[in-house]
This record gives C-alpha cells, sequence and structure tokens, in this order.
C-alpha cells in the first residue's frame, strides 16, 4: 500500500486527506459554502442530469441541530468540531416506474468530489461518512420523492493526522479480483 504523496499527481490530490479531527473554532462563512456547492454544482453528469442535492448544515445553525441527533457515536466523536457536515443525496426516481438515472450515484459521488477538491484548494478538509442513523436521518429531514440520502461530508480545517493515508497499487486497482481475465 502507498503510503507516501505521489509526485506525479496534482497537489490538490496528493495532498488531500480525510482529518481525523477539525478545529472548532473555524467558521464557514457563505463566499466559502457558495464556492464549495458551486464547485459541484459544475461536475459532469449522465445526460447533464444533475442529480444530486446537499444540505449544508453549519455548526450551530437549526439544519445542524436536526442532523447532529442522527450521527453514529463513532462519527460523532470527531465530526461535531467540522464547520459544517453536508447531508448528500440522490435522486434515483422521478415515478415509481422511471428510474431517473442508473447513474445517479456515481453522479453525485462525481459532485462530491468536485466540491471536495474544491475545499483542499481552500485549504479546507472534507471527510466523508456513512456512520449516521440513514431511517432516522431520513424521517428527519423527509426528502421529496425519488431523492435517497447517500451520505454527510464534514468540512473545515482539518487538524487531524495524514499518517493512515494508505492506497491500494495502481497495479492492484486495475487487475484482479474484479476483473477476471480468460486463459
Amino acid at each position: 500500500m502507498d503510503v507516501q504523496a505521489q509526485p506525479h499527481l496534482h497537489p490538490l490530490l496528493s495532498g488531500r486527506f480525510s482529518p481525523s479531527s477539525f478545529d472548532a473554532t473555524h467558521v464557514l462563512d457563505d463566499p466559502a459554502l457558495t464556492a464549495l456547492l458551486d464547485a459541484a454544482r459544475w461536475a459532469p453528469s449522465a445526460g447533464n442530469s444533475q442529480p444530486w442535492g446537499f444540505l449544508p448544515a453549519r455548526r450551530g445553525d437549526d439544519d445542524h441541530r436536526r442532523v447532529v441527533p442522527h450521527l453514529a457515536p463513532s462519527s460523532a466523536a470527531w465530526a461535531l468540531d467540522a464547520s459544517a457536515l453536508v447531508v448528500t443525496a440522490a435522486r434515483l426516481w422521478v415515478d415509481d416506474d422511471i428510474a431517473y438515472s442508473e447513474f445517479a450515484d456515481y453522479d453525485l459521488g462525481q459532485a462530491v468530489a468536485h466540491l471536495t477538491i474544491q475545499a483542499q484548494a481552500m485549504g479546507l478538509a472534507c471527510h466523508q461518512f456513512r456512520a449516521f442513523d440513514l431511517d432516522g436521518l431520513t424521517a428527519c429531514l423527509a426528502p421529496d420523492y425519488g431523492w435517497t440520502i447517500r451520505s454527510i461530508i464534514a468540512v473545515g480545517k482539518g487538524v487531524g493526522s495524514r499518517a493512515d493515508r494508505r492506497r491500494r497499487s495502481v497495479a492492484d486497482v486495475t487487475g484482479d479480483p474484479w476483473l477476471t481475465r480468460a486463459p
């Protein structure tokens, strides 16, 4: 597993990490939040469908107070210090019979990646997670028909360690076990 940054990658990619803690005094102002969401808005999507939605919940605001009770203790231990928790959602269905996009989750992932790299460019960090009560948060936020909550992104000034930044090798991700080759 690679643990060092790769010099052939853009510094925004090689320097990105998911912090294990955040600066609890950092405040995410309106221009910074707008820049993050605008970066996500410009992500590519299948047929330009843009099947993503975000609920930014800044520390201390009403939406934050709605989201926090649904965090798992393992997430709450570090995520509460983030400047914002951004709930992500994908639009999967238009009606009972028609799938909106078989690529909705993929497209949401691209939008989140754009937001993450924008955060990195702004000196911020993101830590994406799924350790929360999905049913409870869905009941609380009551997304419109066809929308499904997928994850939460903690955003802020990261102060945690980068030491656990391990990645599989390029050879590993381009071969077995996911790709079976004919003999």
